[in-house]
């Protein structure tokens, strides 16, 4: 016995115009889910705007959205003006969980990195705790391969491209898929560590007292 028997919950928001941000936040999910403690929960924009009080009862919120016009889509942006009066209006909700993030384009770079830094300064508005990708960038050498993780060589979040003509069936290619993958195990692996440390930390202060009577 470990001594930690609840399981940590980490949500995954996300908006998909058509299919292919989907299928990262799903590959984000199954990283989560490699982590023996951890549950899962996936939700669109829609869906977490009538389920407030289970991404409070989370200890971490991963973000997605496709990169539209230089930034995250409307639905994504909808969701974020509503958390001013969901969670902001009834106290400081999200202060101290952990956040990261992903993205999805047509364009290899497609100005995603303008979309991750929305969603940092979106997280930081709620006081919460950036994870980073983790990853070094790759492809980027004569050596390098279109199969490499974290091949468009983001640093804030998951990067993925999805060609314009393609499906969610296809695109993002499995590359793409596993670095979002590894985003999802990372937030995971800190979570459980975050959380482990503040449970000890908590039953040490209570035998306190005991060792000072």
């Amino acid at each position: 016995m470990n001594g930690f028997t609840s399981s940590t919950r980490i949500a995954i928001v996300y908006h998909s115009g058509y299919g292919h941000t989907k299928r990262q936040a799903e590959a984000v999910k199954t990283g989560v889910e490699q982590l023996e403690g951890t549950e899962a929960l996936l939700l669109t924009v829609g869906e977490a705007q009538t389920r407030w009080e289970e991404l409070v009862s989370a200890e971490a919120i991963i973000f997605g959205a496709p990169t539209y016009m230089a930034g995250v889509s409307a639905p994504f942006k909808a969701f974020q003006d509503a958390t001013s009066h969901a969670v902001m209006a009834k106290g400081f909700a999200w202060k101290d969980k952990f956040a990261a993030g992903f993205t999805n384009s047509g364009a290899r770079s497609g100005d995603k990195l303008a979309t991750l830094i929305q969603m940092v300064l979106f997280a930081a508005q709620h006081g919460m705790h950036w994870i980073n990708l983790g990853l070094p960038p790759a492809n980027n050498s004569t050596t390098g391969s279109e199969v490499e993780l974290n091949r468009l060589g983001f640093w804030l979040g998951a990067g993925a491209q999805s060609n314009i003509d393609q499906g969610p069936d296809l695109a993002p290619p499995q590359a793409d898929l596993r670095t979002a993958e590894h985003l999802g195990r990372r937030v995971a692996e800190t979570t459980l560590q975050f959380v482990r440390g503040r449970l000890i930390t908590r039953r040490a202060s209570l035998d306190e007292p005991e060792r000072c009577a």
